[in-house]
């Protein structure tokens, strides 16, 4: 008899499905929630069921050989049926849930989102444990793609058509000056604002989108510090005469812990638009929609967000962060 008709663990085709999608063993894993020696074990009794490698490495990935790509249609074909009948006999329930979810948040975002996000979990979905990790913009898509990131939040950025994406919000920037200081009680003004010394923020060294439109405008503003974090910029403002530009609702978190007062940007800039961004074949996958719900619900609900007006959803000019 040949090795394909012997009897098979049909579970061993969501392996076959996970490597195909996410282009590696231990992507697949982490999608399937598996640790990567029972993937591999399960790739393995796959081979020998067909007598067919069925993927060879190909640089920092695996390809499928002609006998996956001649089946995987019908084996996806058959996945999508399996599912939607389980899903129909046994509905979702995220108390059940026991699994640890990625997203990829810069440091605004996880004293914003956090909270609140905590405490639907710990009411809804115990059981989820959040990685919070900070992924530079030209890498979310591959991270995604690749299964080491679920979620990512963050301003306008270019994706293929594996990424699905929502808008969420749009945040206007504020400045940052110490109680006190000499431009502080009354209305900043732009001349002001270029004659200030500043500080920046760059979480991984990339360049300051701010200056990089000013100086498509010729302005240029004089920086003397650059930091990894808001928080630790807000407190060197705190204590000097330097400015900081930064998202409102952040702003307004850290101007109730330290001695900040907080102006708008007299600069003619519209609102940053933040989105968030996932794996376009994980859209339907009903642990993984009812997380970034609830991550996305936490963000556009958050106190801080609505105080400083980030709702307004309005077109920017610019990619600003």
């Amino acid at each position: 008899m040949p090795a394909a008709s012997r009897r098979i663990d049909l579970n061993l085709f969501r392996v076959l499905d996970a490597i195909h999608v996410h282009g590696g063993i231990s992507a697949a894993a982490r999608a399937l929630h598996l640790t990567q020696p029972a993937v591999t074990h399960a790739l393995n009794r796959l081979r020998a069921q067909f007598d067919d490698p069925l993927f060879v490495r190909q640089g920092n990935r695996v390809v499928p050989t002609e006998r996956t790509r001649r089946m995987i249609g019908e084996v996806q074909l058959h996945l999508k049926g399996l599912q939607a009948t389980t899903q129909r006999q046994a509905p979702f329930s995220p108390q059940t849930l026991e699994l640890s979810f990625v997203v990829g948040f810069r440091d605004v975002l996880e004293s914003i989102a956090f909270p609140p996000l905590m405490q639907r979990l710990a009411e809804h979905a115990p059981g989820v444990r959040i990685v919070s990790r900070r992924v530079a913009a030209g890498e979310v898509e591959r991270e995604l793609v690749a299964g080491t990131l679920d979620l990512a939040v963050d301003r306008r950025l270019r994706a293929g058509s594996r990424v699905a994406s929502e808008h969420l919000l749009d945040e206007p920037l504020v400045v940052a000056m110490r109680r006190g200081h000499a431009l502080d009680g009354r209305a900043l003004r732009r001349a002001d604002y270029f004659a200030a010394q500043h500080v920046a923020v760059s979480s991984l060294g990339e360049p300051i989108a701010l200056d990089l439109l000013l100086q498509q405008d010729g302005r240029d503003r004089e920086l003397r510090l650059v930091c990894q974090h808001y928080f630790a910029a807000c407190q060197v403002v705190a204590a000097s005469d330097l400015l900081l530009t930064l998202p409102a609702s952040y702003a307004a978190g850290l101007a109730a812990l330290l001695p900040l007062s907080l102006q708008p940007l007299p600069l003619k800039l519209k609102p940053v638009p933040i989105h968030a961004y996932w794996l376009a074949s994980r859209h339907d996958d009903a642990s993984h929609a009812w997380l970034r719900d609830q991550v996305m619900a936490a963000i556009r609900e958050a106190p801080a967000f609505r105080s400083a007006g980030a709702g307004r959803r309005v077109r920017a000019a610019a990619d600003l962060a």
